[in-house]
């Protein structure tokens, strides 16, 4: 039959299998056609029953899937390390806040802080991204207890999604009842230029469609149900409010609204894939953002966002410009000010006394 008639076969056996890939490739495949030498410039097709492909992909734990699968963290985890912050710190923050990159000067405006580096956290992951220090800061802004992520976590910095949303959770347990996410995006409408600041009305999340989700695995019922709708969980009050602050600051003609897009990254958008973004209705892009949102809307936590956006992404063949990091940063630095402004008199307006997180 040949090498690719094999393979044809097994991918055919594989749709009717209905097994995990990984278990198909351990124990159907290798029986069948042996295995596929796949340390060698040419291929070979040998009757050995110790398969190179199972053994391959048990030396490198079938990485792409292993390390975006669910995490053995379990209810346990969570709560040891929100009980080594709330032994630490007398701050019982009911919101939350995530900078993303160049936004971390946010959390300095906190008052009575607590710090703590990320590297001191029970469990706690690490940032590796330039423009993320890498700080949980406790405090007062306007009167109310937050606490401020100085740093996110991605996915392509090697962490799974359960790591990439530990810190949701462990929110959940000091009390948090409203996150607020900030992130630097590139803008994909032909309306928006940089500098821009967007509410983020609604997300598409293009790991989570290719099933790289955060809730995959067994559902702890104490943090949320099996099946949490998504439709509406950027809070539309608080979309409003913030609209009417704006407009308050005079800051009103760089305010946008629109859909965020999140991508793996580490690299930035090919011309292609910009285009399909823009055709899809996606407003801007970034790496970050939708796995922490799916999570602390599972928790029951309300959730606002607001994208900055720090470069145009080119849909064009004839654009010869290119984004890189550091000038996102510089945006990042350029609006700081109106970013920590807005989200201060959000927060301000908002009653944090009871669980309903009523607007005032």
């Amino acid at each position: 039959m040949g090498l690719f008639g094999h393979i044809n076969m097994n991918i055919f056996r594989f749709m009717r299998t209905r097994k995990p890939f990984y278990a198909f490739m351990q124990s159907d495949v290798r029986h069948s056609v042996g295995y596929i030498n796949l340390q060698d410039s040419h291929a070979h097709t040998h009757k050995h029953p110790g398969s190179s492909v199972s053994n391959f992909l048990q030396r490198n734990h079938y990485t792409n899937v292993n390390m975006h699968s669910k995490d053995q963290i379990g209810h346990d985890d969570y709560q040891t390390t929100a009980d080594w912050l709330l032994s630490h710190t007398q701050h019982r923050p009911k919101v939350a806040i995530i900078c993303g990159s160049g936004l971390g000067l946010l959390a300095d405006t906190l008052k009575n802080q607590d710090s703590f580096k990320y590297a001191d956290i029970p469990s706690f992951p690490q940032s590796t991204v330039k423009g993320h220090a890498g700080r949980l800061v406790f405090g007062h802004l306007k009167g109310k207890t937050c606490v401020c992520m100085q740093g996110r976590f991605h996915m392509y910095e090697g962490h799974s999604l359960s790591k990439v949303t530990f810190p949701i959770r462990v929110f959940k347990l000091l009390g948090v009842e409203t996150l607020i996410v900030t992130n630097a995006a590139g803008s994909i409408a032909d309306s928006y230029s940089c500098g821009d600041i967007m509410i983020i009305r609604d997300h598409i999340n293009f790991p989570g469609l290719a099933g790289l989700n955060p809730l995959n695995g067994p559902n702890d019922d104490r943090f949320g149900p099996r099946f949490p709708p998504m439709s509406g969980v950027y809070d539309k009050d608080l979309r409003k409010l913030a609209f009417d602050i704006c407009k308050t600051m005079g800051v009103s003609q760089y305010i946008q609204e629109g859909v965020y897009c999140m991508v793996g990254g580490p690299n930035f958008e090919s011309i292609a894939e910009a285009r399909l973004l823009h055709k899809l209705g996606v407003d801007a892009v970034g790496m970050s953002t939708a796995p922490e949102v799916l999570v602390a809307s599972h928790c029951g936590i309300r959730v606002f966002g607001l994208s900055l956006i720090t470069n145009k992404v080119v849909k064009s063949y004839e654009d010869n410009e290119a984004v890189n990091h550091e000038a996102v940063l510089e945006v990042g630095k350029m609006r700081s000010e109106t970013l920590q402004a807005l989200v201060t008199e959000l927060i301000s307006h908002m009653d944090i006394n009871n669980n309903n997180n009523n607007i005032v």
